[in-house]
C-alpha cells in the first residue's frame, strides 16, 4: 500500500519557521520525484516546490529564497523548510510522488493527507 505521511505543521508565529517531513512506503521512493502542494482556505491547490529522484529542485515564485527541500533516499523521506512565514502561507500542505519516468511534479500518481500550517499574524 502506498502511503505519503506528512508531518510537521502547526500553529507557528510571522516570521517563524518550519519544517515538514513526508515519509513515503509502499513505492520505490528513489525512483519518483516528490511534490509538495497547498490549498488555503477558499483557493486553488497550488505547487510550492519539486524535488527529483536525482536531487534537482525547484520551486514557485514566491517560496524561493524562503522554503527549502531536500531528501534522504535512505529514510525514504523528504523534508520542506520553511522561513520568514507569513499569514498568507497558512493552507494545508500535501506531499505528492510522481514517477521520474516523466518530468516534475505535476499531476502525481500519490497524494499525501495533508498538514495543516497556520501562521498567526
Amino acid at each position: 500500500e502506498v502511503q505519503l505521511v506528512e508531518s510537521g505543521g502547526g500553529l507557528v508565529q510571522a516570521g517563524g519557521s518550519l519544517r515538514l517531513s513526508c515519509a513515503a512506503s509502499g513505492f520505490t521512493f528513489a525512483d519518483y520525484n516528490i511534490g509538495w502542494f497547498r490549498q488555503a482556505p477558499g483557493k486553488e491547490r497550488e505547487g510550492v516546490s519539486c524535488i527529483s529522484n536525482n536531487g534537482s529542485t525547484y520551486y514557485a515564485h514566491s517560496m524561493k529564497g524562503r522554503f527549502t527541500v531536500s531528501r534522504d533516499n535512505a529514510k525514504n523521506t523528504v523534508y520542506l523548510r520553511m522561513n520568514s512565514l507569513s499569514h498568507d502561507d497558512t493552507a494545508v500542505y500535501y506531499c505528492t510522488a510522481k514517477s521520474a519516468d516523466a518530468y516534475g511534479c505535476y499531476r502525481p500518481d500519490y497524494w499525501g493527507q495533508g498538514t495543516q500550517v497556520t501562521v498567526s499574524s
